[in-house]
C-alpha cells in the first residue's frame, strides 16, 4: 500500500488504504467522517457526493465519493460536508437548505449541500445568473425521496443572497507530489496501484502488468467493486498522463478536425460539443450526472465497449479513428474496425487507447443523436441512434447511421446507409431503409428492452428522422424521452 498525501477540508492528510478502496470508504471507515452518506454505491443518488479540485484547477467539482478510488486523492484538495461551515457559521448552501426546508429525512441532504456547494464555488467564480438549464445539470445527480424538489431549486436560487467570506482553505494547495509514482508503490503480483505522469510510463507498466485494470474516471469499472463485490488489486490509474488531457485541432488523412486525448472528461468536452456538435453536446447532458460527467472519460467509453455506452454509435456515425499506443509504437485504427464482439476489441494486451480523432462536421452536413431509455435523465440506453448526412436539393449523401443496444457492440447500419445514400428524401426512401435493418441488426433482448421494441424502435428513430427533413420547419416529437 502507498501513502495518500492529500487536504481534506484544507487540513493536510495521510493515510494508507488498499488498492480498492473508494474515498467514500476512506472517509467513513478510516477517518471517522459519516457525513458524506452511501445510497446505491452505483453513483446513481448523488447522497456521497464531494468536491475535489487538482493542483491546476480553478475550481471544485463535484463527484460520487462510492467510485471513485482513494488513490487518486494524491495531491488533491477534497472537501465534503463537515468542512463547509467555518468558525460555526454556515455555508450559503448549508443556510439556503435551512431556510428553504429543503431537508426531511437528512440522509440525501449531504450530497445535495455539496452539490451546491460547487454550484456555489462557480457562482462565486463566474457570476452569472443561474438559468434553469445550469440548475438542473447542478442538481440532475441527486435523488430525494421526501421533499419533492421544489425547496431544494428554492434553496440554489437563494444562495447567493447570503453573504460568504471566502475561508482561508478555500484556495489551498497540497505541498506534495503530484503523483503516485512507481518507484513509491508496494509492487507485488497480488496487489499494486500505480500512477504514471507519462505515456512512456503507463506503457510500461502496461507491458508489465498485462492483466492489470485500466482506471480514469472508475465510473463504470468500480461498480464491479460496489456491486459484484469484485477484488480491484491490480490498478493503473492514468489520470495523471498529460498528453492523454490535451484537445487539439489537426488534420488527418486531409480531413479536418480534433485529436481528443482518451483521458479528457465528458464535461471538458462540453465547449468543443457546443460548438460544433451540437447534437452531442445535447447528448452528453443525458449521460449520466454532473458527477459522472466529472469522472468519465472518453477512451473510457470506448474501451469498456459497451453495446449501450452512448458515445460509440455517435464516434461511429461521425467516422472517428483512434490511436492505440505500446510500448514499441503505437498504430491508428478506424472506430469501426475497433469493436469486435461483446466486450472485445482489437486492442492488444500492451496496448492503450492514447486519443480519439473526431473529424469535423464537413459544409452541409448535419448530426442527429436520439436516445431511448428508461428515465429521461441519468439513465443507460435501451436503442440510441446517431444519423450523419449531407442533404442538398433534396437528395441525401455521406449517409452514416450508426446504433448502440442493437447488437452486442455499437455497429453501422450499412445496408440501411446504403439504401438511403443518393436518394430523395421520400416516404419510399426511408421505409426500404427500415426495412433494411432487419438485415443489419438482429437485436438481443434484455431488461431495458425486447428485441422486437428494440427493432421498432429503431425504425422509429429513423422515422423521426424522415419527418424532421421532410418538415423542417416543424418541430418533431416522437416521444418525451426521445432526445
Amino acid at each position: 500500500m502507498a501513502t495518500i498525501e492529500f487536504l481534506l477540508n484544507g487540513t493536510p492528510t495521510q493515510c494508507q488504504v488498499p488498492p480498492d478502496t473508494s474515498i467514500l470508504t476512506l472517509l467513513r471507515d478510516h477517518l471517522g467522517m459519516t457525513g458524506t452518506k452511501e445510497g446505491c454505491a452505483s453513483g446513481d443518488c448523488g447522497a456521497c457526493t464531494v468536491a475535489m479540485k487538482g493542483p491546476t484547477a480553478s475550481e471544485f467539482a463535484s463527484l460520487n465519493s462510492c467510485i471513485t478510488p482513494a488513490h487518486q486523492l494524491q495531491g488533491q484538495h477534497l472537501v465534503t460536508v463537515e468542512g463547509l461551515s467555518v468558525n460555526g457559521q454556515l455555508h450559503p448552501a448549508q443556510r439556503a437548505m435551512v431556510e428553504c426546508h429543503g431537508s426531511q429525512c437528512g440522509f440525501c441532504t449531504p450530497g445535495i449541500v455539496m452539490s451546491l456547494f460547487t454550484l456555489h464555488a462557480q457562482q462565486h467564480q463566474r457570476p452569472a445568473p443561474l438559468s434553469p438549464e445550469r440548475l438542473e445539470a447542478s442538481l440532475g445527480g441527486n435523488l430525494c425521496r421526501c421533499t419533492g424538489y421544489r425547496p431544494i431549486r428554492d434553496a440554489a436560487l437563494s444562495m447567493s443572497s447570503y453573504e460568504w467570506q471566502t475561508p482561508q482553505w478555500f484556495d489551498a494547495t497540497q505541498p506534495c507530489p503530484s503523483a503516485l509514482t512507481p518507484t513509491c508503490l508496494e509492487e507485488t503480483v497480488s496487489r499494486f496501484f500505480a500512477q504514471p505522469t507519462t505515456l512512456k510510463e503507463l506503457t510500461a507498466l502496461r507491458r508489465r502488468y498485462p492483466s492489470a485494470r485500466l482506471v480514469a474516471g472508475a465510473t463504470d469499472l468500480w461498480l464491479e467493486n460496489t456491486q459484484r463485490l469484485a477484488t480491484l488489486n491490480q490498478l493503473i490509474d492514468v489520470t495523471r498522463v498529460e498528453s492523454l488531457h490535451h484537445i487539439e485541432e489537426a488534420t488527418l488523412a486531409e480531413q479536418p478536425g480534433w485529436w481528443i486525448g482518451a483521458g479528457v472528461t465528458y464535461s471538458q468536452l462540453e465547449p468543443l460539443f457546443e460548438a460544433h456538435f451540437p447534437a452531442f453536446a445535447h447528448l452528453l447532458q443525458r449521460l449520466g450526472s454532473q458527477q459522472v460527467r466529472n469522472r468519465g472519460t472518453l477512451g473510457g467509453n470506448i474501451a469498456n465497449a459497451s453495446p449501450i455506452g452512448d458515445t460509440p454509435p455517435v464516434l461511429l456515425a461521425l467516422n472517428a479513428s483512434i490511436e492505440l499506443v505500446h510500448q514499441g509504437g503505437r498504430r491508428l485504427l478506424p472506430l469501426s474496425d475497433f469493436f469486435l464482439d461483446y466486450k472485445k476489441t482489437a486492442l492488444a494486451d500492451d496496448e492503450i487507447i492514447s486519443r480519439i480523432f473526431l473529424p469535423r462536421l464537413a459544409e452541409g452536413c448535419d448530426l442527429k443523436v436520439w436516445k431511448l431509455s428508461k428515465r429521461r435523465e441519468d439513465d443507460i440506453s435501451a436503442v440510441l441512434g446517431a444519423f450523419h448526412y449531407r442533404l442538398s436539393d433534396g437528395v441525401l449523401s455521406d449517409v452514416r447511421v450508426a446504433f448502440g443496444g442493437m447488437a452486442a457492440v455499437p455497429k453501422r447500419a450499412l445496408q440501411a446507409e446504403a439504401a438511403l445514400t443518393n436518394t430523395p428524401v421520400s416516404q419510399e426512401s426511408f421505409q426500404a431503409a427500415q426495412q433494411a435493418l432487419a438485415d443489419d441488426f438482429q437485436p438481443m433482448s434484455d431488461v431495458r428492452g425486447g428485441r422486437h421494441y428494440r427493432q421498432q424502435a429503431a425504425a422509429n428513430l429513423m422515422e423521426r428522422l424522415y419527418l424532421s427533413l421532410s418538415a423542417p420547419t416543424q418541430e418533431v416529437m416522437l416521444d418525451a424521452y426521445a432526445h
